[in-house]
């Protein structure tokens, strides 16, 4: 079983010590988000290994030695102001703390996420292209592997439309990302590729691949794993089955773009419900809960 631990919310960031806590018991609870009173309970006993997803390594790196189960970590480092990222902290000091991390766990394990890329007025063609040439040349040595996708029209970007004034990318300028990206990227010893992404740019020299696949959980668990379910349930995405850990509406990095939260209102009430000691990211089991435990598979 693959957990991912910050698919929803970045549990890195702003929840470390109630995953830590959890490891600690030996299980974790997760509310429906669509069925509010099933909860599934996973075992620790059942997890092969962690997916992190975070804006910010920092707590991940002052508790790597207690995570007790093989991981990748993927960091997501944007060229983006706090006009887009109100809340995230200062990209030197998350470069710095990716490098340090990576000199830990190694660089086969990190992944950076240059996600997602929003073309307007501000944020343009050329300015992804020269902010993505300094990424790479930053983190030479740290990581293999840069994934790139672009912005989604989700109900938060819609919201947001205002502040994001994004717009379509055109051939041509997926052309020029793709060509001067992989540029880029190789000039510094990575591969780069698209994640859930309809063009995979493989034309220009982009990995036709996925973000978590079936081989790179065999290489870090050891297991021949048989399944493979899409996670994602998009034609666009085959990374293997992964289990979701977190809650919608409860980052409190307020992106403006983000898939995962709609709602800062009950992004703030979410938190003020969060419980580090509770089996559960937000609130605590209700009477009229439901509770069904999810086995391992591989």
């Amino acid at each position: 079983m693959v957990v991912n631990v910050s698919g929803r919310t970045d549990i890195v960031a702003f929840y470390m010590g109630w995953f830590l806590n959890r490891l600690e018991d030996g299980y974790f609870l997760i509310r429906n988000p669509f069925y509010k009173d099933l909860v599934h309970r996973i075992n620790c006993e059942d997890i092969d290994m962690f997916v992190f997803c975070t804006k910010n390594p920092e707590n991940l790196l002052k508790n790597v030695e207690r995570i007790d189960k093989p991981f990748v970590v993927h960091v997501t480092i944007t060229p983006y102001e706090k006009d887009f990222e109100p809340n995230v902290p200062n990209k030197a000091l998350i470069l710095e703390n990716t490098k340090r991390l990576s000199r830990i766990i190694g660089k086969e394990r990190m992944f950076i996420r240059y996600d997602p890329i929003i073309l307007n007025d501000k944020y343009d063609l050329d300015f992804h292209i020269k902010a993505f040439k300094r990424l790479v040349e930053e983190l030479n040595g740290f990581t293999n592997s840069i994934i790139v996708s672009f912005v989604d029209e989700y109900k938060n970007v819609r919201s947001n439309k205002e502040v994001l004034k994004n717009r379509e990318v055109t051939r041509e300028e997926m052309a020029l990302i793709g060509q001067n990206f992989v540029d880029s990227a190789s000039l510094n010893g990575m591969t780069v590729q698209t994640c859930g992404e309809m063009d995979t740019l493989f034309e220009y020299g982009f990995l036709q691949e996925d973000c978590v696949t079936t081989s790179l959980v065999e290489r870090f668990t050891g297991k021949t794993i048989k399944e493979k379910w899409n996670a994602r349930r998009d034609k666009n995405c085959n990374c293997i089955h992964m289990y979701d850990i977190g809650d919608y509406n409860s980052c409190k990095h307020f992106c403006k773009y983000c898939y995962a939260n709609y709602s800062e209102k009950d992004i703030v009430t979410n938190n003020s419900l969060h419980d580090e000691f509770s089996p559960l990211l937000i609130g605590h089991i209700k009477s009229t809960d439901t509770i069904k435990v999810i086995k391992n598979k591989y």
